[in-house]
């Protein structure tokens, strides 16, 4: 019997998660930040789309036509059935890699994207992909890939190998992947406990395996108990992708950009004395501990010179994602957390705090003509990829790509919605402004559901709780606070009533502005 699985857990779907990563919209400031040519992006693929939830969004909020495959049948089920709901440009399959990618009627693109599957998938499956990448990649166009690296993850990979190993030698007969990941990770424990000299020499795999055992189940089987589990070097990667003729781009992570916050002064003037950057990059992952890497490659970089490059990010525009009161003035990067410069940051938030959509020329103007402020065009770039980097900032689509989009994502989001009466695995709905998603919680779901089927004389906080208690006391259900089941139909009522204030007073007004309602 063949093995479709290709030793891929295929015995638990994949987490409904959704990966901005994935959004071509956001490479354009990646781009432009890098002095690099920001391509127009018509059509995308994505390998190893999941539960297709991310596939969907970007399908659903862009006039982008998609196509993808996930080699689970169940999760290409689901998200086909997005797809239907939508009725957006998404053509997603549910055939392997080998199979995929040597058919026939796909198109060339423009931007081709996958997160986090090179890591678990055979060499074999590897040297598809780069052969497909090198097929069917436009001249021009960019590769979104991330996957775990080293040195980051050098102390777990015997760990894992021996979680991995003990679920297959000692997990019981016909036992499901979850007990046997629970007996592998109550193994390791034991045998912390006898002090073992590999913990005496990488100390961090007991706070490591501690912060394992409380994550989800669904999420461990695909992150650590596949057959292939390869973190990879970043000179290997490179040396990889050569033969697909790319390039390195620049990480799409945005925080990865400023280095700031990730680098101290000396790490800064060593990286600066190595004159080839992939080996700069390789390097650097030393500096930070990389665990895992977003990346950009492109076909063919082109490099953009000062005036073109200034130009170019002044056209673009942007829209504020987050409740200004919600936005504190710290950043996180490798060296830990650091405080933001309040005259440069609040003039900045206090203008897009209206979550209208701003000209980032319009917004360097308004700036300048405020007398107090001083803020020059480079500390300005700064913030927008800052605050993009922490989610509280999107570059907006054109207006007109928008309205066309409008349709599909707010058929998307109804059938989201409908579906959070019974069940909490998806917390995002689509913005057609941005591109990409939104998080969204199933309250905060279920509260747009009651304001779309209440009166106008309805829509109070107390309303909306009631709404969504009786679906939840229908179904049995409780609300959890702070690790503890409210009991009392009263309790329930009383959180509801107070997360539907703060639902109304400042989510609300935020996914209108972004058209996601």
């Amino acid at each position: 019997m063949t093995d479709w699985t290709a030793g891929y857990i295929a015995e638990l779907g994949y987490t409904f998660g959704y990966y901005t990563e994935l959004n071509p919209q956001r490479l354009q400031l990646a781009f432009l930040n890098a002095g690099l040519v920001a391509p127009e992006i018509g059509v995308a693929c994505e390998l190893g789309f999941g539960q297709g939830l991310s596939a969907n969004i970007h399908a659903a909020a862009s006039v982008t036509q998609w196509h993808g495959t996930d080699f689970n049948p169940s999760q290409a089920s689901f998200a086909q059935e997005l797809a239907r709901a939508s009725g957006a440009q998404a053509n997603l399959l549910d055939e392997g890699f080998e199979t995929f990618c040597l058919r026939e009627d796909l198109p060339s693109f423009d931007y081709i994207g996958l997160h986090g599957i090179w890591s678990w998938i055979s060499d074999a499956n590897r040297a598809v992909i780069v052969d497909f990448i090198r097929r069917k990649l436009k001249v021009g166009g960019v590769l979104y890939i991330s996957y775990n690296t080293q040195p980051g993850w050098a102390a777990m990979v015997p760990m894992r190998d021996l979680l991995t190993t003990h679920s297959e030698v000692m997990g019981a007969p016909g036992a499901g992947i979850v007990p046997r990941i629970d007996a592998a990770l109550d193994f390791a424990e034991k045998l912390f406990a006898t002090k073992p000299g590999f913990c005496v020499a990488n100390p961090s795999i007991v706070q490591k395996i501690e912060t394992i055992k409380k994550q989800d189940r669904h999420y461990l089987a695909h992150e650590y108990f596949n057959r292939d589990w390869h973190p990879m070097l970043f000179s290997r990667m490179a040396e990889t992708l050569q033969a697909a003729k790319l390039d390195f781009a620049c990480s799409a992570s945005y925080n990865e950009h400023i280095d700031a916050i990730n680098l101290t002064p000396e790490q800064q003037q060593f990286l600066s004395t190595i004159p080839d950057r992939l080996f700069r990059e390789t390097v650097r992952d030393f500096m930070v501990n990389q665990q895992f890497r977003r990346d950009y490659w492109v076909k063919g970089a082109r490099s953009l010179n000062a005036f073109d490059r200034a130009v170019a990010i002044r056209a673009l525009s942007v829209v504020l994602t987050s409740p200004r009161a919600n936005i504190t003035l710290k950043v996180l990067g490798a060296l830990g957390e650091a405080g933001l410069t309040e005259e440069v940051y609040k003039p900045i938030l206090d203008l897009l705090a209206d979550h209208k959509v701003w000209g980032v020329g319009d917004l360097e103007k308004t700036l300048s003509a405020q007398a107090a402020n001083q803020i020059n065009f480079a500390q300005l770039l700064q913030a927008l990829m800052i605050l993009t980097a922490a989610g509280h900032l999107a570059t907006a689509m054109p207006m007109q790509e928008a309205s066309k989009a409008r349709v599909q994502t707010d058929r998307l989001n109804a059938h989201l919605i409908d579906k959070a009466r019974g069940s909490a695995d998806v917390h995002y709905l689509a913005s057609p402004l941005t591109g990409g998603g939104v998080q969204v919680g199933r309250f905060q779901q279920l509260f747009l559901l009651a304001l779309d089927q209440s009166a106008d004389g309805h829509r109070t906080a107390q309303a909306l709780a009631n709404f969504v208690w009786q679906i939840l006391h229908a179904q049995g259900q409780s609300i959890v606070k702070e690790g503890k089941t409210l009991l009392t139909a009263e309790d329930n009522l009383a959180e509801l009533v107070l997360q539907a204030e703060t639902f109304l007073q400042t989510q609300l007004p935020v996914l209108q502005a972004l058209k996601v309602v």
